[in-house]
């Protein structure tokens, strides 16, 4: 059943949710994920949901999950997933009150590998739900630490070359890129937490002296700063588990870049 301590906003959506699925014989249960598992649920999350279809109503169901997703009622707008590679599944707003839901149609043996493990909110066959999920491998999507040092000084070029050529929208959105997909994982790595970008690490205090430095407001000198300053803390970062091969001659070779073209 759908948990009493969600805000009433998401409890109402949820339970329509859970009432379309358990009128629709082709469905066989609702799991929540996301902030539902992690216990910091707020009336900002978002409802993170998996629906489990029978497997022989499948390709019907993916082809009109768009359909789906607004017979549940109140959807203001929906689209699929396909931008994150994950075309099962379809990201909803209803209201108002304004709901962020994310819906993915999964069968029973898609449950044998996960990112985490999801909560059983309804089911017809509790049992058996339950096995597959106690049963699945979980795998979340950490990277390693040549993963990040691979593609930590093309980005941070790319954004030096955007910086010197006056393109400021283009250098503060690549930092913002960098931020979220190198040096807040990387935090959290050395924080032994998954890698989740930069989800809540603002009520970190530590994570927030360290990352702050790299938000710059649209201001030639402030985004210079923030641009070595992402530099400086991608190797503070590194250093607590090094890569096994490090790209050749940088920060050098980047900073001279960066020098030689204000010169």
């Amino acid at each position: 059943m759908p948990s009493p301590s969600l805000p009433d906003d998401h409890a109402a959506v949820l339970a329509r949710i859970v009432a379309a699925m358990n009128k629709d014989q082709r469905f066989d249960a609702v799991l929540g994920g996301g902030s539902l598992l992690h216990g910091n649920f707020d009336q900002q999350s978002d409802l993170d949901l998996i629906l489990i279809v029978r497997p022989d109503a499948y390709p019907d169901i993916m082809a009109d999950r768009l359909s789906i997703a607004n017979q549940i009622g109140d959807l203001l707008s929906a689209f699929s997933g396909e931008h994150v590679g994950e075309p099962r599944l379809i990201i909803c707003l209803y209201g108002p009150p304004l709901v962020h839901v994310d819906l993915k149609f999964l069968r029973l043996e898609d449950l044998d590998k996960l990112v985490e493990r999801p909560k059983i909110l309804w089911s017809r066959t509790p049992d058996e739900v339950t096995a597959h999920i106690e049963n699945a491998k979980i795998d979340w999507p950490e990277r390693s630490s040549q993963w990040f040092e691979d593609r930590a000084w093309i980005w941070l070029h790319y954004a030096a070359a955007k910086y010197l050529r006056g393109e400021f929208f283009e250098t503060i959105g690549m930092l913002a890129f960098f931020r979220e997909q190198v040096l807040g994982p990387m935090w959290q790595r050395n924080q032994g937490q998954p890698q989740r970008g930069v989800r809540r690490l603002d009520q970190d205090s530590a994570a927030r002296s360290v990352l702050e430095t790299t938000v710059p407001r649209y201001d030639a000198g402030e985004i210079r700063e923030a641009l070595i300053s992402s530099m400086q803390r991608y190797l503070e970062l590194r250093a607590a588990d090094p890569p096994s091969s490090k790209t050749a001659q940088m920060p050098k070779l980047l900073s001279d870049f960066i020098e030689r073209g204000l010169s």
